[in-house]
């Protein structure tokens, strides 16, 4: 895959919204791609590389790196039933306790400022372990789930569209 450029004027920041992470709430053969943190006023993607640096006997250092272990915490995530991400969460973590379903949930991170001309740069992740660390909030406020995503499986690259109605789709790069 070439380098990919950033879809904004020289000098120009990027805005946080143009980076979403999608929670698969359809099938794998159908999906139905549900933005994850409606509400969350900050998430960030965490990157473990397992950085190792060793000196040899003449005092040279030398690093490696493996391919990193991101991480992902959305924290409050306020329960409404219009949020389809948050009503799947709800029902595997709370109502069912559905550890293997948890820990293998289709994720997609849509890059919506890195282009090749029209395409925006995405990529797909196969066996997420989306866990809901809590469930509760203040007296008098909202209810609110908290979670923590380790993404993991398989790491598909492709295109992201957004279509009429902000429905999302997701297109593999070709081989």
């Amino acid at each position: 895959m070439a380098d990919l450029e950033f879809n904004t004027t020289s000098g120009q920041t990027i805005a946080r919204e143009l980076l979403i992470a999608y929670l698969n709430t359809g099938t794998t053969s159908a999906p139905v791609w549900s933005a994850i943190g409606k509400r969350v006023e900050d998430s960030t993607a965490e990157m473990d590389w397992s950085q190792d640096s060793k000196r040899d006997i003449l005092g040279n250092t030398f690093t490696t790196m493996k391919k990193p272990t991101i991480t992902q915490t959305f924290d409050p995530i306020p329960l409404d039933a219009g949020d389809a991400a948050a009503v799947k969460l709800w029902n595997l973590s709370v109502k069912d306790h559905d550890a293997q379903a948890l820990s293998n949930q289709d994720m997609l991170i849509a890059h919506f400022y890195a282009t090749s001309g029209q395409a925006k740069f995405a990529e797909r992740y196969s066996g997420c372990a989306v866990a809901v660390t809590s469930i509760g909030g203040d007296g008098g406020g909202d209810l609110n789930i908290a979670t923590e995503i380790t993404y993991g499986g398989d790491r598909t690259l492709g295109t992201v569209t957004k279509g009429a109605g902000g429905a999302v789709t997701f297109t593999e790069d070709a081989a």
